[in-house]
This record gives structure tokens, C-alpha cells and sequence, in this order.
């Protein structure tokens, strides 16, 4: 089995808002510190490759890329003194912050260390052309480690991160050197790489890093230590906190500054010293060999019996939820459950299990009212761990729900699926006449076209969208039944068609709007004898709606208001 830092665990997308920034959360990894000295360093120390002189490697950039203006919230500056931050390097921040806090809670690492370093480092890869993504377009990389004017570390990586094959430097958004990379490397969007070149893998290698050796970073002489151990600096430890106390203090989202031509720093060269003569050493003399005496003998321990090894977790099985469904915007009824057993097969009580929503198609599956994407929850004396308050997203799709916990040295996943259904359509159950003059009866003069008229659908008295009608010209049969007209013998008004300009006594209308109005195209009576007419608007639900049109003779016209043509039994039953 690998040890933890090799392993990836997905946290989630789109986590810890606050009042001034909602920043995202996109996949990440967590490590922890190896159990054992030969796996790597169980905490780093002052001596460490990374704590050496490395100098710096940023640009020298114009003060309003270095320390960029804080755009105004609502018209009023947000949050007096605020400072600002790219908002993918706040991402990366907060989002490593959440990861660590899930592995190794007892760290407690804020996110505003993380950002000390990264200001102090790269200006959280200001000037590089930060991309949302997490990698620059310049690639970061700080001078040669020759030992001329800064430490001598030879090339540990083959030039793979640093692209220097003689000597390692310091590479990425918070200067890693390639030999530590090698050990505290982690996946910090969850895109299977371990790249120090990336600002969310850089960030969270870096929490991990700081926090080794069960560091608890609450308490000022272990986080004094663990800066130490980054930069073994009193100055660069100085200026670290000065940051985070400023962030502490305020911050604010920013956008990401664009790639700049600014001129990087040279390496400083330093004067080769001169070689001293040696002086010839005397030659020691040769001390009389002691008579050895008799040592007695000791007597040998007895052997401890070895003590049995603490059941460490072993495993994470899914209870409950392993297919999850609901409606768009609807609480899951049950809620997610997982049980962890130890090695020994018995439940592991007090277990951090961390939920993670991921994948999500559904705009925002997330637990609780403040829109979390994740959750850290401790098992139960059964063993069980159960992530409540999961809510569906607010349109159909799926997300994978992500479960997982750990041991010193190992991580345990399992993936619950996760389904969301669209709310259905309401449907329209009404069409009524609405817009100016739809208390009044249709009335229109023969020859004028009949204009503006329209309809509304509604469903339990709300306008309803989408709802599809057919309007047709009606008539009553034998039977006293409204059936359409015989186009090849209809008198009465018509739509006109779009493409060939012919008489259409039937038409498919737009669907309704937002507002559930339906608008009708003109209704035409050119030739049409004044008389009374119908027209049926239907919905594909069966939604009826008859109107009555009442074409008028022209005043100087000498025509009757009603038609002369010969009185059907169904015209003389519609007048009934």
C-alpha cells in the first residue's frame, strides 16, 4: 500500500462561501505526513532543501499587479483595508485550507498562511498570466541553486519541473524545490497530475508540507517552526505573518492579472575565493596500546512480547444511498450513509468521513442552506457516518457523491451515484382572453384584418410558459358538435400563410411566453360576408378556448350584418 501522500481524494466543486466572496472548489487531493522517516520527512526541518536560500523569483511588477485595488461592492468599498487577491489563487487558498482540514483536522490551517506564502513568493502568480485553470502561462521558476549566493542543491528531478538538469530550482506559484515536490506533492484540482507549476496542486502540497509532523498551527511556536521549515528565514517568517495577518484582516476577490513583460531577476554571480595554501600537519605519535581487562558479562533482557498493532481503518462500504434520486430542487428523502471498519473488523467510531459532491450536472447539488458542496462527519459507535441535508440542484442531471476517509497512511473511497430529475412542466389547464378590450365581444368590420388578439395560459391562476395551441376556424355539425371548417369550402376569416401567402384556416401558434400569453397573427376577412364566426384555440392537453368573431358590414356597403348564404342545419344550430 502507498502511503497517503501518493493517494488523491476528490473534495468537492464550488465550497466555502463567505459573506464577501463566494470562492469555489473544484476537485482536490489531501495527504498526510509519512508515518516513517525512509517514506520522507516525518516534519520538516529548518535544514530542510526546502527551508535553503533560494532566492526569488518574482517579477518586478507595477504596483497595481503587486498589490491590486479592491473593486467597490454595492457601490461602497468592500470591507475597509481589504486587500486583494486573483480569484484563482483565493480559490486554490481556501480550497487547500478545506482539503488539509478533512485529512488532518488537528492541524488547522488557515488559508490566509497559505496566502502569505504565495504573496511572498510569486505575488500568487501575478504577472505570469494566472489562468483559471491553475497554471500560468510563464512558467515560475526562481534562480539556479549553484551555491553561488545561494545554496548548492544539484539537480534531483532531471529537469522535469525546473528544466535545469546541473541544479534544482524553485519552481511554481509557492517555489517548491523539485526534491521536496518529490514527497509532498498533491493533486489540488483533480485533474491526476502532481504539478508544482499549478497553483492549486502548489497550494495544498504546501498545507500538507506545514502541517507534518501532527503540527498544530493554532499554536504560535509550531507555526513559527513550520515557516521556519519553508524558509529558514527570521525575515521571510516576519513578513509571511505580516501577510496573513492582512489577509486576516480583509480580503477580497480580484480578477486574474494578465501575463506581463516584466524583467525577472538576474542570479546574482558572487567572486570565486581565493584557494589557501594547506600547512603540512605534524605527524601524530602512536599511543601505547592499553592491556585490555576482562569485561563481565551482562546479563542478556528478557524480550517484551510485541505489541499487537492498533487496528488502523480498512474500509469504507456504502449503507445507504448508493443510488440517489430526487426532484430538481427537493431535499433527498434519505440521507447518504457509509460505515467505516477497522482492520480488526469492528466499526471505527469518531472516523472523519468527508462528502464530497462532484461531477455535478445539475447546477449545484449541495448540502445544507449554505450551499456547501461538501461535508466533514464523524462516525457513529456504529460506525456509520451520514451526510445529511443533501439537496438537489435546480435542473435535471447526475453528480457522483464522493465518500472518503483515512489512516496515517492510507485513503479509503467509495462513490455513491447520484440522480436529479426535472421538475415537470406545469400545464396549462386554462386559456383565457386577455389584453386591451378582452372584456369586449371580437368584432371587427369586413375586409379589416382582426389584430391583437390574445390569449393566456394559466395552471391554478399562474401564467404557464411553453404551452403549444392550435387555432382553428369552427363549425357546428349536424350534431351540434364544433368540428373545423372545409377549407376547400370555408367563407369565413383565415390566417394567411407565411411562405405562400394562401388561405390557412387552421394554425399552429408560437408557444407562450413567460407571462403565458399566447399572441394570435392577424385574422383576415377580405371577401368574408359579415356574419358570425368561431374560433377554437386547443393545447395539446385538450385546453379549450371558443371565441366569437363578429365580422360587420361595411356602413356604405347597402350589406346585411348578417351573410346570405344559404342557412345550413349546423350554421342555423350555432345561432342556438
Amino acid at each position: 500500500m502507498k502511503p497517503l501522500h501518493r493517494h488523491l481524494v476528490n473534495t468537492s466543486r464550488k465550497v466555502l462561501c463567505t459573506a464577501a466572496l463566494a470562492a469555489s472548489l473544484t476537485t482536490a487531493a489531501v495527504v498526510t505526513n509519512p508515518p516513517t522517516a525512509d517514506a520522507g520527512e516525518s516534519e520538516p526541518t529548518p535544514d530542510s532543501p526546502q527551508a535553503t536560500d533560494r532566492g526569488d523569483a518574482r517579477l518586478d511588477l507595477p504596483q497595481d499587479v503587486a498589490d491590486p485595488a479592491v473593486p467597490p461592492a454595492g457601490g461602497a468599498v468592500a470591507g475597509e483595508g481589504a486587500s486583494g487577491i486573483p480569484a484563482t489563487a483565493l480559490d486554490a487558498y481556501k480550497r487547500a485550507e478545506t482539503a488539509v482540514a478533512a485529512a488532518l483536522p488537528t492541524c488547522k490551517l488557515p488559508w490566509q498562511l497559505l496566502a502569505g506564502i504565495g504573496r511572498v513568493e510569486s505575488v500568487h502568480a501575478s504577472g505570469y498570466g494566472l489562468k483559471t485553470d491553475g497554471y500560468t502561462e510563464k512558467p515560475i521558476r526562481g534562480p539556479q541553486l549553484n551555491g553561488q549566493g545561494f545554496a548548492e542543491i544539484k539537480d534531483t528531478d532531471k529537469g522535469e519541473w525546473d528544466g535545469d538538469t546541473a541544479y534544482d530550482r524553485a519552481v511554481g506559484p509557492m517555489q517548491f524545490i523539485p526534491s521536496t515536490w518529490a514527497t509532498w506533492g498533491a493533486d489540488g484540482n483533480g485533474d491526476s497530475k502532481r504539478d508544482p507549476n499549478n497553483i492549486y496542486d502548489a497550494a495544498l502540497g504546501a498545507g500538507l508540507y506545514l502541517c507534518a509532523g501532527d503540527r498544530n498551527l493554532s499554536d504560535q511556536a509550531q507555526l513559527d517552526r513550520a515557516i521556519l521549515s519553508y524558509n529558514n528565514s527570521r525575515e521571510y517568517v516576519n513578513t509571511v505573518l505580516g501577510y496573513m495577518h492582512q489577509y486576516r484582516s480583509g480580503t477580497t476577490e480580484v480578477a486574474n492579472p494578465p501575463v506581463g513583460t516584466y524583467p525577472t531577476p538576474t542570479t546574482p554571480v558572487l567572486p570565486t575565493p581565493r584557494p589557501t595554501t594547506p600547512t603540512k600537519p605534524s605527524t601524530p605519535t602512536t599511543p601505547a596500546k592499553p592491556t585490555p581487562q576482562p569485561t563481565p558479562e551482562k546479563p542478556k533482557p528478557k524480550p517484551e512480547p510485541e505489541k499487537p498493532a492498533p487496528a488502523q481503518l480498512a474500509k469504507l462500504e456504502v449503507v445507504d444511498g448508493a443510488a440517489l434520486k430526487a426532484e430538481a430542487g427537493t431535499e433527498f428523502t434519505a440521507a447518504p450513509r457509509v460505515k467505516a471498519l477497522l482492520s480488526d473488523g469492528k466499526p471505527a467510531v469518531g472516523q472523519h468521513v468527508l462528502f464530497a459532491v462532484e461531477e455535478d450536472t445539475t447546477g449545484g447539488t449541495h448540502f445544507g442552506t449554505e450551499g456547501r458542496s461538501h461535508l466533514v462527519v464523524r462516525t457513529d459507535a456504529q460506525g456509520i457516518a451520514a451526510a445529511p441535508g443533501l439537496k438537489a440542484g435546480p435542473k435535471g442531471g447526475t453528480f457522483t457523491l464522493r465518500a472518503s476517509g483515512y489512516d496515517t497512511t492510507r485513503q479509503f473511497t467509495v462513490n455513491l451515484t447520484g440522480t436529479v430529475t426535472a421538475k415537470p412542466a406545469p400545464v396549462a389547464d386554462l386559456l383565457v382572453r386577455t389584453g386591451t378590450g378582452a372584456e369586449k365581444p371580437l368584432e371587427v368590420v369586413a375586409g379589416t384584418p382582426l389584430t391583437g388578439v390574445k390569449v393566456k395560459a394559466t395552471a391554478a391562476g399562474k401564467p404557464v410558459a411553453g404551452t403549444q395551441a392550435t387555432a382553428a376556424l369552427v363549425e357546428k355539425d349536424a350534431a351540434g358538435a364544433w368540428v373545423p371548417v372545409d377549407p376547400a369550402k370555408a367563407k369565413g376569416p383565415y390566417f394567411k400563410g407565411a411562405e405562400d401567402g394562401a388561405k390557412l384556416f387552421r394554425l399552429e401558434l408560437d408557444p407562450s411566453g413567460a407571462d403565458g400569453v399566447i399572441a394570435l397573427p392577424d385574422l383576415l376577412t377580405a371577401d368574408v360576408a359579415p356574419g358570425t364566426y368561431h374560433l377554437r384555440l386547443t393545447t395539446k392537453e385538450n385546453v379549450v378556448l371558443l371565441l366569437e368573431l363578429k365580422v360587420t358590414a361595411k356602413a356604405d356597403s347597402g350589406e346585411s350584418p348578417e351573410p346570405k348564404a344559404p342557412q345550413t342545419p349546423a350554421a342555423t344550430a350555432a345561432r342556438r
